[in-house]
Order: C-alpha cells, then structure tokens, then sequence
C-alpha cells in the first residue's frame, strides 16, 4: 500500500497515511475525539478551531453530509484524521460525502491511520503541534516548519460573528443576549426552545451595548483557544455580572470564572467526546455530557471569588460547573446543548430561565 501524506508530530513522531477532502499543508495543534457519530457537528464548530481532530472511531463518513446539521456555517477545524473514511454514504438525507464538504471548504483529511496508536500517544504524552504534509517532506524539514509557525492567539475574533443578529420564537418571555465567541447553532435552538428570543453579538461587544438592547439575561458562549486571549469579554463579564443573570458553556464557563478572579490551565489532552460522567453537588447525581475544551478552572482558585463548585468530572476530578454565591450566575465547562452527544443537561437551559424570572420578579418588586 502506497500512502501519500503523514502526520509530523513536534516530538518527532510520524504516522503515515492516504489523504483526503482538500491537497494542502497545515500546522496545528493535534487533539482527539471519542464520539461514535456527530462528525459533521464536530467538524462545523467553532471550538475546533486551530486544531487537527483525531477520530477514535474507526469509520467516519458513513452517512455523509445533511443541510441541517451543521453547528456554524464554517467549517474551521484545520484537518481531520481518521482509520477509515466512507465516500460512499447510505442516508437518505445526505446531501454529499464527507470528503466532498472537506475538499469544498479547504480542509485537508488524512486516513488508514493507526488511530489507535495516534490517540493512545495523546493520552500519554499530551496534546502536541503537528503537520500534515506530503508522505514524502523530510522529517527535518517538517519539524522546522511546525517551530517557525506561530501559535495563534486570535481565534476568538476570526469564529466570532461580525455583527449582531436576531433568532426570535413564538410567544417569547425573555431576551437573552448571547456573545458569539464561536457559538454552535444549537445553543440559540435551545434558547429558543425555551421561549427566549436571542440577540447575537460580535464577542467585542461593549457592556453599554449590551445595556441598551434590554435583555433579561446574558449568555456567554463555547469558542476556541486559551481563555487569557478574550480579555474583552472577561471585562464586559466583570462588568454586567450583578446587574443581569448570566449563564457561560465551554469557554463562557472560563471566561466567568477569570472575570471572577480564579485562573485556568491547559490540560494534558483535553475533553472531547460525548462520554464524559459529571457528579451534580446539590443533587449528587451524574449526568452524561458531551466536552470540547483544552482547559480548564483551576480548584485551587477559586476561594474568594464568590463561586462555589456546582459539577466536578467524576474522571479526574476537574471543575465542571460554577454557580455565584448570589444565585445570578452559573456556569458550565460541558455542552447541554449536546449536538453530537448525550441529552442529559438539556435541564440547564430551563435554569438560565427560572433565574431570568426570579432576577426580573425581585427588580419589580
């Protein structure tokens, strides 16, 4: 078997295979998934920005590409890896083949991969930056264009909206702005499920703004990269935290907390799949939850900050939830919103809402 493109890890490691969807070169950070189905969700959010996504599910691609179920409308993930790709797919809903929307939006893929090997190599020594290139590329050379790429750090603002927009539903009873930091499209469809019309603004948006639009509730949203690089929106949190219920996923959920004063680390290899078991401290329950994220809250931290820990990930015991001392503001490092994953934090949604009701009965009483 003849392979044509490899993956160069920074350590020196190589992994070869036979390439996919669009012909071209990328660096980037190598991270993987444990998801059995959801590609397409995964490869259309915004989270993924930057990063090269190794799938730990064998075949990828078997029931192609939907209209309807896209997370964002760009496709932002760097590369995609996986053991074997399906260009054939069997669904009555597809619309094209994996490999068709990857080479339509210039996102390269390599297969017949050894995923397994690839992914337990993550798992022990930690997320790494990598190249996908020519099967042929000198290791040499490889390894000094992944040292001479910088590391971006403007993630946020390329995956954020460039101006604010509208997603209404019948019969609404709250007004919810919600800062696009890369937000996935089935947030707002929760949001609007929950009878709340949705305001989206550009993740630099000033809290005079946001003032003056009137909404019930703040919502901040998942999105990419290390959280110290969205210094706007830590301000804006800073801000309006008080004077408006907020609610914070993924990214929104470390924003909050710095807003607050604690601090947040890059873990080993990260959260991703819809497997992940969080234990609820006031109900002693574990839910099921869906993760994308390379960091997270530090414990340690958060003493003074006026946020107590509302979920811990049963695996290995990091922060998964905050709530304010003052009942106004909540947080969660998971996704509720699943789209691909589990179903079983959906409630939280129904939360924002009760806490909207209760801020805006005690302002008019």
């Amino acid at each position: 078997m003849t392979f044509d493109r490899k993956i160069v890890l920074e350590d020196g490691a190589e992994y070869y295979g036979r390439g996919f969807g669009a012909k071209k070169d990328v660096v980037s950070e190598i991270v993987f998934n444990t998801s059995m189905a959801g590609y397409q969700e995964i490869i259309s959010d915004p989270s993924y920005t930057d990063q090269t996504v190794v799938m730990a599910y064998p075949l990828i691609g078997n029931y192609g590409i939907t209209a309807e179920d896209f997370e964002s409308r760009m496709i932002s993930v760097s590369a995609l890896v996986v053991r074997d790709i399906n260009n054939a797919p069997s669904n009555f809903r597809s619309a094209m083949s994996l490999a068709e929307l990857m080479e339509e939006n210039g996102i390269p893929g390599i297969c017949e991969v050894d995923t397994r090997k690839l992914i337990r190599s993550i798992r022990d020594i930690g997320s790494r930056r990598c190249l996908l290139t020519s099967a042929d590329m000198p290791i040499e050379e490889g390894l000094k264009i992944i040292a001479e790429t910088p590391v971006p750090h403007d993630a946020v603002k390329r995956c954020s909206c460039a101006r604010k927009w509208y997603s209404r539903t019948s019969n609404p009873r709250f007004h919810v702005v919600a800062i696009d930091c890369g937000m996935k499209s089935n947030i707002v469809r929760m949001l609007n499920k929950n009878k709340c019309n949705v305001t989206v603004v550009p993740y630099n948006t000033g809290y005079e703004e946001i003032l003056s639009l009137k909404p019930d509730g703040l919502f901040i949203s998942n999105g990419p990269g290390d959280p110290t690089d969205v210094p706007e929106v830590i301000e804006t949190i800073k801000a309006l935290k008080g004077r408006l219920p907020i609610f914070g996923i993924c990214l929104g959920h470390q924003l909050i907390s710095l807003a607050c004063g604690a601090r947040t680390y890059k873990l080993k290899f990260g959260h991703r799949g819809g497997n992940h078991p969080v234990r609820n401290s006031e109900t002693g329950k574990i839910e099921i939850t869906s993760q994308n994220h390379s960091y997270a809250v530090d414990d340690a931290s958060l003493e003074g900050t006026g946020l107590k820990v509302l979920y811990k990930n049963i695996l290995d015991d990091t922060v998964e939830g905050l709530l304010s001392e003052d009942g106004t503001m909540f947080s969660v490092q998971y996704h509720p919103e699943s789209a691909p994953g589990p179903q079983d934090s959906g409630f939280l949604f129904e939360r924002f809402t009760d806490m909207m009701r209760r801020f805006k009965d005690a302002k008019e009483n």
